[in-house]
């Protein structure tokens, strides 16, 4: 989060049970869900939108929109959606290339002039997907650099080594995001804003959507709180909710400057889909297609969000694929394009990561990918997660054991397996539970350096740091390449 201060809000939550829904629907099991989901993160407010064959199927909105005030959260309440601003500014790319103005597939420079002779080959599409391997305009405590001042973070910018070849991987990256601002300013003869505003926002009839940040008076606003603090490169919880101060200054708001509510998203979503936005359907595939690093495969943000496209995140998978703008641990929309469904969770808390959860909320709607009917799990792991269950995830190797006696040869638990079914329970903050599985990956694959890492992850999280340290020690002497285990070491040993 940008320039982030978080105060102790003066009335302490630390509990909060969450009210009706606001638009008097009936109370249903999406509801019950969402509530529960509430409870368990301590989530002050959400605001949930579901579109089904192009259509608006349920808008609610839960809980309190400022816990201080007590003022509960409506449908009109607008929330942050930080980085989620970045799928507006894809599409906005898009308008400009079916306007004849630019080609995602040449370089920058070609639009912009005085560039670093090291950047002149990033194309606009390595921008948009997060591989051109620019130097970052933020620091590694999440603020832009020069305290915010355009010119004096741009030039410092400009002075940085690359970090890497373009298209050799992902790298989340806001440099790129701010470049694509002065293309759109450039091109158009507007500024980004004004053009977003015009012809997106207008367009789909988003009235309320609008850029800002704490600094802006806004009327309906759900505010921003916080259980997660940043501390030496990480995100640490103390289980406090606090209230959390934004800031995002006007030539960084296409990397993140949005501010929405489930019910305009819904309608920009369906005006994109019915081609009031873009007029060829080539552009939106071209929107929502994962780009391909140099090696020929997608790269993300993780394991969970495996691919990244023109400003979308996207989660890459044979079954049920979904483009899935996140932003600031807060806020998510998916869209699962195979089954004309969408899913949009916005959340005024920083630390709910609701892009965990809306795989669930869209099983209400296509019971497949229900995680409880096993969506997302290899057979195997559906046997393991089931018996595990059962034995309170306690003895877990033993619980193995028995299953490759009784299914044989056909059960199999790869290494991604278990990786992937650990930070699932992470995401869902089974942090104990997950801790388990990792130790059981650790026990199955005792040479994996990546085993220890992520049981020394998970050990983090919980705040055991002896063991966190001693874990990422291991990792590191069976691979002296996993400079993330040093980090973590050397931050750990300094907290």
């Amino acid at each position: 989060m940008i320039r982030q201060r978080l105060f102790i809000c003066l009335a302490t939550l630390l509990f909060y049970m969450p009210a009706e829904a606001q638009n008097g629907l009936t109370s249903d099991s999406v509801d019950a869900f969402i509530k529960n989901k509430m409870q368990q993160l301590r989530i002050p407010a959400v605001q949930l939108g579901v579109i089904q064959n192009g259509k608006l199927v349920k808008l609610s909105s839960y809980g309190m929109a400022n816990p201080e005030n007590l003022a509960a959260a409506t449908d009109e309440s607008l929330f942050s959606i930080n980085s989620c601003t970045k799928a507006f500014v894809g599409v906005a790319i898009m308008q400009l290339q079916e306007d004849g103005k630019l080609n995602i597939n040449e370089p920058v420079s070609k639009y912009l002039d005085s560039l670093p002779e090291a950047w002149n080959k990033v194309t606009i599409k390595q921008v948009l997907a997060n591989n051109s391997g620019l130097p970052n305009i933020i620091d590694e405590h999440e603020q832009v650099l020069g305290g915010g001042d355009e010119a004096v973070a741009w030039a410092k910018v400009k002075t940085l080594p690359v970090q890497f070849k373009p298209g050799e991987k992902y790298s989340y990256n806001q440099t790129g995001y701010v470049m694509l601002g002065m293309i759109i300013n450039k091109l158009s003869g507007v500024h980004f804003t004004k053009f977003i505003e015009e012809r997106q926002f207008k367009v789909a009839g988003m009235k309320l959507t609008r850029f800002g940040d704490a600094h802006d008076v806004i009327p309906y606003s759900a505010g921003a709180y916080s259980t997660v603090h940043y501390v030496n490169g990480q995100w640490l919880s103390n289980g406090k909710l606090t209230t959390a101060y934004m800031e995002f200054p006007l030539f960084f708001r296409t990397a993140s400057g949005m501010i929405s509510n489930a019910k305009e998203i819904a309608e920009w979503l369906i005006a994109l889909q019915n081609g009031q936005l873009l007029k060829q359907k080539s552009s939106i595939e071209l929107l929502w297609t994962a780009a391909l690093m140099n090696n020929g495969k997608p790269d993300g943000l993780n394991k969970f969000l495996n691919g990244y496209a023109l400003g979308w995140p996207v989660i890459v998978r044979d079954e049920h694929p979904a483009v899935a703008p996140v932003g600031g641990m807060r806020s998510s929309f998916f869209v699962y394009p195979k089954d004309q469904l969408s899913v949009i969770v916005l959340t005024n808390l920083q630390g709910a990561n609701p892009e965990y959860f809306i795989d669930e909320i869209a099983g209400y709607y296509i019971p497949a990918l229900k995680e409880s009917n096993g969506f997302g799990f290899s057979p195997s792991i559906k046997l393991l997660k089931t018996a595990l269950i059962k034995q309170q995830y306690n003895n877990a190797l033993k619980v193995v054991q028995q299953l490759k006696k009784k299914q044989g040869a056909g059960f199999i638990l790869s290494e991604d397996d278990m990786n992937g079914f650990g930070y699932r329970l992470l995401g869902e903050q089974k942090i104990q539970e997950a801790i388990k599985v990792f130790k059981l990956y650790t026990e199955l694959y005792p040479d994996s350096s990546n085993a220890y890492d992520s049981y020394a992850e998970a050990l983090a999280i919980a705040g055991n740091k002896i063991e966190a340290i001693k874990n990422y020690q291991r990792s590191f002497k069976m691979n002296s390449k996993n400079t993330n285990a040093l980090q973590q070491i050397r931050k750990l040993e300094s907290l």
